[in-house]
């Protein structure tokens, strides 16, 4: 049964969400998803990609739902100027390259990883994509909690 006094909040701006959710690609690989007591967030932080957030909106607590969410939705699509051709000679020596390893590069907001795509005699080509982009993920959500914080109003 529901908690007494549960109010009947929807989800969407001046909302706190508590959730347990799952993300995983179609053939049923998990990606990632959320511990035991599940994850709490203010609506539009920033903390959940728009395409997730979007599926929430007008939800309530108790509620569940299974989302197929397009690329563009989710971690956006290949942009193809985020994969560069390397010098050989830029990796460390003893570094073990080939293709799927995941590579750390220094950027200048922090670390930045880089997929290797192909390995030649002499260059690398490495995706800086997000790993998933160009992939539909699938989202499944259980809403634990909404509780309005601030008393945002959407002007329809």
């Amino acid at each position: 049964g529901r908690r007494k006094g549960l109010s009947r909040v929807p989800i969407g701006p001046g909302t706190e969400v508590t959730l347990n959710f799952r993300l995983s690609l179609p053939d049923g690989q998990l990606i990632d998803q959320t511990g035991g007591s599940g994850a709490t967030f203010k609506f539009a932080d920033g903390s959940l990609l728009p395409g997730f957030e979007q599926a929430l909106v007008g939800l309530f607590a108790g509620d569940q739902t299974v989302v197929t969410l397009s690329s563009d939705q989710g971690f956006g699509a290949v942009n193809e100027d985020n994969i560069h051709w390397m010098k050989r000679s830029d990796f460390a020596r003893e570094l073990l390259l080939e293709e799927g390893l995941v590579v750390s590069f220094q950027g200048p907001e922090g670390e930045l990883p880089g997929i290797i795509k192909q390995v030649r005699e002499e260059v690398v080509e490495v995706d800086f994509n997000h790993p998933l982009a160009g992939r539909e993920i699938v989202f499944e959500a259980d809403i634990i909690e909404v509780v309005q914080v601030t008393s945002e109003i959407v002007k329809g």
